[in-house]
């Protein structure tokens, strides 16, 4: 019997569990709030266990299933969008950053993760970004960045520091971005 390489072998496998996944999703995640809900850092303080994704009436469900028929009939001003974390947070993160070439983005987990990128005009630096989306609300800490940076010496990249202001920032343009699409739907509306 010839031998063939483990992943030839594991290619089914790997399938099957990409079907399954895509099997799994649900009409039953609770959609983001209304923009009632909204009040600029959302409804409660940050050590609130109600407005933070871990705890709170979410707690205990996997991409919202699980839930019952009540939480279906919420309101979907906030993008309406079958994603675990808040929409408009989401597509800010994506705008802000879009100028990175992307290597991975989760919707449910909230996790962007970019690829390296050289400035046009730089050639001895590069710089990498994960954007983590922490709240299904729109609040100022529902969105943290972290940005890496090499230079090259030696013919090795190697890290260095960034500047504390670079990663406020990009946060802030998140945010600005997030609150400027969600005052054009309500506008729209």
């Amino acid at each position: 019997m010839r031998s063939t390489p483990l992943s030839i072998r594991l290619l089914p496998v790997a399938l099957l569990t990409v079907l399954a996944i895509a099997g799994c999703s649900s009409d039953a995640v609770k959609p983001n709030p209304t923009p009632a809900e909204f009040n600029g850092l959302g409804s409660g303080s940050p050590g609130d266990p109600s407005t933070t994704r871990m705890g709170g009436s979410d707690s205990g469900t996997i991409f919202g299933i699980g839930k019952g028929p009540k939480d279906k009939d919420q309101g979907t001003g906030g993008g309406g969008s079958g994603i675990g974390v808040n929409a408009f947070l989401w597509r800010g993160a994506l705008d802000t950053i879009s100028f990175m070439p992307l290597a991975s983005a989760d919707p449910f987990g909230g996790v962007i993760i970019t690829d390296w990128y050289t400035p046009p005009g730089t050639s001895g630096e590069r710089f990498k970004a994960t954007v983590y989306i922490l709240s299904r609300d729109l609040r100022s800490d529902g969105v943290r960045v972290n940005i890496y940076r090499q230079v090259l010496q030696n013919g090795q990249w190697v890290d260095a520091t960034v500047a504390d202001s670079t990663v406020g920032d990009i946060e802030n343009k998140v945010l600005a971005r997030a609150r400027h699409m969600r005052e054009q739907l309500q506008t729209s509306s």
